[in-house]
């Protein structure tokens, strides 16, 4: 009789596939009810249609929408601190130090980062509609450091070797451990940004457009780009996932068919006395 086992890996690379595309297609389904919930959100720019949509509004407001705009500061904005002819709403500075170490378990260095020191700088901006040269109506953005969303551009980055010395040496005899570089970074939310919010918009005084975080507890979100790019973005990953879901299980198929194919034909095989 012909040996008919099968070796275990394939069972366990059959079992993984099926296993895969199970959890990529809950990942698919998952990102495509996010993307059907977002396609119901409205969606406005800072201009009269919707200081009239406000104003007809109960309570003049609007619960929950997004509002895309481009990035205007309402006074003074913030210069780069090294970036010349670079201006921004918010600006982010962070600085810290990366030292080594001798680790004697692993007779190795390790790295680890210490005295992290960060300035968190914001004046007060507002979005107006994408092209228009006559500010006739405008949203300011309230509390915008309290918003989710990565919208600060990174417009500055410097690692600085740490110049060895007559301490630095004394402190690697003694501790084990010293200074290597000092990074510094900044990230600014910069005036002319196209930038999408999604939040709840009152109408204050009859005249002055407001984002804020929503009563209702859903998220205050501020992104970069447009919204038309923002839900692409989304697209693209429920496309994602939706392929690997179907190649997962295409793949595992299609071993498991010839694991089948393989056994019906031994079987079909004559039989020798």
């Amino acid at each position: 009789m012909g040996d008919s086992s099968v070796h275990p890996l394939v069972l366990v690379g059959v079992g993984s596939s099926f296993a895969l595309s199970g959890l990529f297609y809950r990942l698919y389904k998952e990102k495509k009810d996010e993307l059907e919930k977002l396609k119901k959100i409205p969606v406005f720019q800072p201009d009269q249609h919707l200081l009239r949509v406000l104003k007809a509004s109960p309570h003049q407001r609007l619960q929950y929408v997004a509002v895309e705009g481009v990035v205007q500061a309402d006074r003074e904005p913030l210069a780069s601190r090294f970036v010349p002819r670079c201006f921004g709403v918010i600006q982010k500075i962070t600085v810290e130090e990366h030292w080594k170490y001798w680790n004697s378990t692993t007779q190795s260095w390790n790295s680890r980062t210490v005295n992290r020191q960060e300035t968190n700088n914001a004046v007060p901006f507002s979005l107006v509609r994408p092209g228009s040269f006559i500010t006739d109506a405008y949203v300011k953005v309230q509390t915008p450091l309290e918003a989710s969303g990565s919208f600060l551009e990174q417009v500055h980055l410097r690692l600085r070797p740490t110049q060895e010395g007559v301490v630095t040496l004394a402190l690697q005899g003694i501790g084990g451990e010293t200074p290597v570089a000092m990074q510094e970074s900044e990230e600014l939310l910069r005036v002319g940004t196209t930038l999408t919010g999604f939040g709840e918009v009152v109408l204050e005084g009859g005249a002055v457009m407001r984002l804020q975080a929503p009563q209702d507890g859903r998220g205050y979100i501020l992104v970069p780009g447009d919204h038309s790019s923002f839900m692409e973005r989304h697209r693209r990953s429920a496309s994602m996932w939706k392929t690997l879901t179907a190649a997962a299980g295409i793949t595992g198929a299609s071993v498991l068919v010839g694991l089948v194919y393989g056994f019906l034909g031994r079987d079909d095989r004559p039989k020798t006395a």
